[in-house]
């Protein structure tokens, strides 16, 4: 006999003459039963079905204008996500697994929330026959240990230093993005920022997005993008004579002002003739003096300085030939230090020549706008920077925040490629062979379980299912049509970018963003599934 589930309402009067035992507020509602998947299932999918028409190389855009005025216009899912002020628990539990896979792979946020709403989808109707969630969350794992053994088999090995393979996958990655229109040209300099900034850790290659730097041109068009070996530093500049370009050489880096040190206490000099007064200047004069022989016997071409260089010493190091670059921020200082190999000075006696570090080139570049005037400082310090930046062209504004977006997803698909090495051909080749193994893996369980395996398969076909129809062809069809390809053993077929069957070889994608993606969205679906009571203070 099933057991009636538990009011926390109140408990109700046993006769005793005793008040019913209150244990919440009575305006907190409590939902059990069928109606608790109905919600979660309802929400998951509205959350799905919401992001599907952005989906793959022929998605489209959404515009969300916020209460402030402010518009965006984009198809980043994590993007879209991270603007929705969602209240449902199902949504909220979605906003938290876009999260985790940008955080984890900043790329795939999409394609993860779809597989999840349609787990979700798939999961209502199974419950809605009386399948035990506990099985269908069986099912489901056995399921997705199937699809990650598939996915293993497929994985193509590459090297870090494989620059055509990395280029198809960060050209993948901008595909339906406002990158896409120079999608070569973006996509070979995303690569060469990567392989520039990789490194060991630990005795493996380690790439940082971190140390790849984003910045606007603020004139051009995309086709303008340049690519950095060093960084690209945004300031006014003091003197209009100091050099503007100079060829490779050496840079010191301090963190200490260039200037007169200022004393911690209020004090007064008096001066009684204008002797003293002469000798008290020259004595500030020497010192500046000292402080501008120290800097330049060690031969630094630029010096960068986290405080301030004194007016008196910068006249000396231009008339020198040196560039020198005050008030800049200590983080930038430090970006400065670490690119060229210098050591950051706390004190110029500390200076000497085995302190620098090394620049390959150092240019000035000027745009004379209508009523300002820009000068950028370009630092360029060759392959092993270990810092490298973007100058990505057009305008500076919501189009070129775009562009941005899609070229730091393509980074960290490469960036993600090259640690792991292993890359899989996309166009939902993958899903289409995983939900083939997984029907006949189905076979081999005589329970209830197999309908759940079923359904997962059903799910994983949903992705090429979407941009079938996202490309405006017939999406039963073209469905069919790379089953019975897949099964003749075609197992490079997939959705191509015009939505037909064909044979794919220039989609690629990151095996361990696909991977975390599936195993994301499947561990969200059944943490969903395992729930049969929703609790709401607020009695909606």
């Amino acid at each position: 006999m099933p057991v009636p589930p538990l009011n926390l309402m109140a408990q109700p009067n046993d006769g005793s003459g005793r008040a019913p035992v209150a244990i919440v507020r009575p305006t907190t509602s409590v939902t059990s039963g069928p109606a608790v998947t109905q919600k979660l299932v309802q929400a998951s999918v509205a959350f799905g079905d919401l992001l599907k028409g952005t989906f793959g190389p022929n998605g489209l855009d959404k515009m969300m204008y916020k209460t402030s005025g402010e518009t965006a216009v984009t198809n980043d899912g994590a993007k879209i996500v991270a603007e929705l002020l969602v209240k449902h628990p199902a949504a909220k539990a979605f906003v938290q697994l876009a999260e985790s896979q940008e955080n984890a792979c900043g790329d795939g946020v999409t394609g993860c929330l779809l597989f999840a709403s349609e787990l979700m989808r798939e999961a209502g109707r199974l419950l809605e026959k009386g399948l035990h969630p506990l099985l269908l969350v069986e099912g489901y794992q056995a399921a997705l240990d199937v699809t990650l053994s598939v996915l293993d088999d497929r994985a193509v090995k590459i090297s870090p230093l494989d620059t055509e393979r990395l280029t198809l996958v960060a050209k993948t990655a901008m595909t339906g993005t406002s990158a896409e229109s120079e999608s070569g040209h973006l996509a070979q300099c995303i690569v060469q920022a990567a392989q520039t900034v990789a490194g060991e850790l630990e005795g493996h290659l380690h790439v940082r997005t971190q140390d790849v730097r984003m910045t606007k041109r603020g004139v051009g068009s995309i086709a303008d993008t340049t690519l950095v070996e060093g960084l690209i530093l945004e300031r006014k500049f003091d003197l209009d004579r100091m050099p503007r370009n100079l060829p490779k050489g050496t840079i010191a880096v301090l963190s200490c002002p260039i200037s007169m040190e200022q004393s911690g206490r209020e004090s007064e000099i008096e001066i009684t003739s204008p002797d003293q007064w002469v000798a008290f200047m020259d004595a500030e004069e020497k010192l500046l003096e000292n402080k501008a022989r120290k800097i330049l016997s060690t031969g630094a071409s630029i010096v960068v300085c986290a405080e301030e260089i004194d007016s008196r010493i910068l006249h000396k190091f231009v008339d020198s030939g040196l560039f020198a670059l005050g008030g800049l921020e200590r983080s930038g200082a430090e970006d400065v230090a670490k690119a060229s190999g210098a050591q950051m000075i706390d004190h110029i006696d500390d200076l000497d020549h085995d302190s620098l570090g090394y620049f390959e080139a150092m240019s000035v570049e000027i745009f004379e706008g209508d009523d300002s005037r820009r000068e950028r400082l370009h630092l360029s310090f060759g392959s092993n920077a270990g810092l490298a930046t973007v100058d990505v062209g057009g305008g500076d504004g919501v189009a070129s925040e775009e562009v941005i977006r899609g070229l730091y997803d393509a980074l960290c698909s490469v960036t993600s490629a090259m640690e792991t090495g292993e890359v899989l051909l996309g166009g939902g080749s993958l899903h289409v062979a995983a939900s083939l193994s997984v029907k006949d893996a189905a076979e081999q369980h005589s329970g209830r379980e197999r309908l759940a395996m079923d359904a997962f398969a059903r799910a994983l076909e949903a992705i090429p299912s979407t941009l079938i129809s996202n490309s405006g062809n017939d999406q039963l069809d073209r469905l069919l049509e790379l089953r019975s390809q897949h099964r003749q053993g075609n197992s490079n077929y997939g959705v191509s970018e015009a939505g037909l069957c064909e044979e794919i070889d220039q989609a690629w994608s990151s095996a361990e963003t696909i991977s975390h993606a599936l195993q994301a969205a499947c561990e969200t679906a059944c943490g969903l599934l395992r729930v049969d009571q929703v609790i709401s203070a607020r009695g909606d």
